[in-house]
């Protein structure tokens, strides 16, 4: 088996137990959380624990209806919580809108410990565009998130004075995608340095996910000096609701084969609370269910951009190029 089989294998069968659970969670009380699409699948898993451990989380996302049908059940399910739950309206696939949501949040507080950019879409149709005429996976799952993790900076530049080094952390939801869905430089880009997504919707959520990783290493570079961590994350393979644009026959494989969202939620809190990433594993790749993994296929396109060698320097021009369309909207 190749290194890249191998790595695929090891991220989907028989993974090791989560090392990180609710037990080894510290005491959240007074800490801030935001977990986008934190009313299904992992992250309301990850907002379950969170919530046990006496944190105030916002739950952010498009639904209200949804997001207090969960809060009544996180608050059924806790009822000793001394914790706080509260819903944020977040329309990641259009970004005219999410500069107010940013504000409402930082209009109610002033520290936020935890950004979890969980929420996203996978395989939409091809034709379905956002607002600003974006492909729907590349805002939602890219733009929509990065935007939103900008306009939050301030708040998070507050906390971190005021806690200990390495606990105020951004998160990215990558996948397994980024092995076996793109090739070496992750994100097809044109010459004049736009991304290029094709007309395979699964190749292109697989860009998309490669994008969120480039962004967990990007802003590490950029904002680490800061104090602030930023991670990526393969959740696992998991029977959520992202599976629903699949065929019937395909969905249907696929959730007989995957695992349960608690497990995936051990990724993602793993990312957000574990003392083993530090400053020195900031821009780190978390794999299943909770551990600081490797970038097999994209390790050349993490590094800095190399005179002669195309297959470098990928992730700085994704990045280069985000940053710029989401500047109209800050």
């Amino acid at each position: 088996m190749s290194v890249s089989g191998l790595d695929i294998f090891r991220q989907s069968f028989f993974v090791p137990k989560p090392t990180f659970t609710e037990s080894d969670v510290p005491d959240q009380t007074n800490k801030i959380h935001i977990v986008t699409g934190g009313y299904s699948g992992c992250g309301l898993e990850l907002v379950h624990i969170l919530y046990s451990q006496n944190a105030t989380i916002y739950i952010a996302g498009r639904n209200p209806l949804k997001a207090q049908a969960a809060i009544e059940r996180l608050q059924t399910a806790h009822p000793a919580s001394k914790g706080r739950l509260e819903f944020l309206k977040l329309d990641l696939s259009d970004l005219s809108t999410i500069k107010a949501s940013a504000e409402e949040f930082m209009a109610k507080e002033d520290r936020l410990h935890v950004l979890t950019n969980n929420a996203g879409v996978n395989s939409t149709p091809l034709e379905q565009k956002t607002p600003q005429g974006f492909d729907m996976q590349l805002s939602t799952n890219c733009l929509g998130p990065l935007l939103f993790t900008f306009l939050l900076l301030p708040v998070l530049r507050r906390t971190v004075p005021s806690e200990p080094p390495a606990t105020v952390r951004v998160t990215w939801a990558a996948s397994l995608g980024v092995e076996v869905g793109v090739g070496e430089e992750g994100i097809a880009m044109a010459e004049n340095g736009t991304p290029q997504l094709g007309q395979n919707t699964e190749e292109n959520y697989a860009m998309t996910k490669a994008g969120n990783l480039f962004y967990g290493v990007e802003f590490a570079k950029n904002f680490g000096k800061e104090g602030i961590v930023s991670v990526s994350f393969n959740p696992g393979n998991l029977r959520t609701e992202i599976l629903r644009h699949y065929p019937p026959m395909k969905r249907s494989i696929m959730t007989s084969l995957f695992h349960p969202p608690k497990l995936g939620a051990y990724t993602e809190l793993f990312s957000a609370l574990s003392p083993e990433i530090d400053l020195s594993q900031n821009g780190a790749y978390i794999i299943p269910w909770g551990r600081i993994g490797g970038v097999n296929k994209l390790r050349n396109a993490i590094k800095p951009k190399e005179d002669g060698n195309t297959q470098t320097g990928r992730s700085e021009l994704f990045w280069d190029w985000s940053t710029k369309e989401i500047q109209k909207y800050m």
